[in-house]
């Protein structure tokens, strides 16, 4: 029998404390201990992208990490976009260009391209690429999720006018 380990952490914003098993995964942690569903979880081998968070400030996958390991970290998945209510303009660029089909693969897709617009608030149509080709697709071919994040960059700019 494994010791519980005690996880203070914060998550979009908000402190948790929990004890857990040392060896629950951050996807499990998420997904069963603080009920954010959004964190999909595919492959269980950090090759999909579905689980994509970021942590503290980089994408990172949550198939591959023990929740112990983030003791003292801030993380942001998928439910932490939105902000009162509404869409971040990324979501809502997603959501107007179809940069989605079944579903399965956007909340990590929308972290990486999170992190790659925080990184760089205006990415050449190269680096949109690079970073979204780390995450799996199997129904759209890139092409929207490519022209979804472009569109945000473009709602981005026309919101700081």
């Amino acid at each position: 029998m494994s010791k519980s380990v005690t996880v203070n952490v914060r998550v979009n914003g908000k402190a948790y404390t929990r004890t857990v098993e040392p060896r629950m995964l951050l996807s499990d942690f998420l997904r069963e201990e603080l009920e954010l569903k959004g964190t999909h979880v595919g492959c269980e081998h950090g090759v999909c992208g579905t689980c994509t968070v970021l942590l503290d400030g980089q994408s990172a996958r949550s198939c591959l990490l023990f929740a112990a390991q983030i003791d003292g970290a801030e993380v942001r998945t998928v439910e932490g976009l939105a902000q009162n209510g509404a869409m971040s303009p990324l979501q809502q660029a997603f959501w107007e260009k179809h940069g989605l089909q079944c579903g399965f693969c956007t909340p990590g897709m929308l972290m990486v391209a999170t992190e790659l617009l925080e990184r760089n608030p205006n990415p050449s149509l190269e680096e949109i690429r690079e970073a979204v080709s780390s995450n799996l697709c199997r129904c759209t071919g890139y092409y929207n999720i490519v022209e979804a994040v472009q569109a945000a960059v473009a709602l981005s700019k026309e919101a700081r006018k």
